[in-house]
Formats: structure tokens, C-alpha cells, sequence
């Protein structure tokens, strides 16, 4: 795509458009509405993308809310860096996981070494 095509607008802008009717949705909103559990489930057999999840289990379900991030500076040794590098896109993110892993483990481990208060 051309730079020359991309626009950019601010979500004050965006409700702004829309309150002026300058916005519309190019969804077809009625014929959502219109679709029965039946035509939903005939279109979801027929994607690929869908195939593995027709029937998913939600039983276990957990609803996670990620919490927020800090920007900071961190020294890592040079092989430490390129390791997680060599992974790919989101390399940020996995240090994070294993730093998640890392203090999870830790804390699991320093409530079992504590004596238990009811005692």
C-alpha cells in the first residue's frame, strides 16, 4: 500500500466523523442480525479456519486481564539478547514470560518455606 494512501485520525477525530455521519460502517448489520444459531454454525462448517474449533470447551475458560507494562532500560548480556532475538518478532515479550515463569516459581516456592500462621 502506497504511504501516500494511509491516513491517520485520532479517536476523537473518528467519533467526530461519525456523529456527522461522515463514517459509515460497511457492515451489513441487519443481515447479521437476520442469521440464525443454524446459518452460523452451516458457515463456520464451511471455513477452513474453523475446522479444529467447532466445539471448543470454555468450561475451563480463565479470564485474564494482562496488567499494565513499564517501559524501563535493562542490561542483557549480549547472547541473552540474541537468543530471544533469533526468535522473531515479540522478543520483548517472551523475556517478559520467562521473567513471569521465573517469579511465579520463585513465589510458589517461598509460601511453601513459610510456616503456616494457623499453627
Amino acid at each position: 500500500m502506497s504511504e501516500e494512501r494511509i491516513v491517520r485520525y485520532t479517536i476523537q477525530e473518528i467519533r467526530e466523523k461519525r456523529a456527522k455521519g461522515e463514517l459509515k460502517s460497511q457492515t451489513d448489520w441487519a443481515r447479521v442480525d437476520a442469521l440464525t444459531d443454524a446459518d452460523i454454525e452451516a458457515a463456520m462448517r464451511a471455513d477452513p479456519d474453523w475446522q479444529d474449533d467447532l466445539d471448543p470447551d470454555w468450561e475451563n475458560a480463565v479470564l485474564v486481564i494482562p496488567p499494565s507494562k513499564t517501559p524501563i532500560s535493562i542490561r542483557l548480556d549480549d547472547d541473552v539478547l540474541s537468543f530471544f532475538k533469533a526468535g522473531g518478532a515479540g522478543y520483548q515479550k517472551r523475556i517478559n514470560a520467562v521473567l513471569r515463569s521465573y517469579m511465579t516459581h520463585t513465589r510458589k516456592r517461598r509460601a511453601k518455606r513459610k510456616p503456616d500462621a494457623a499453627e
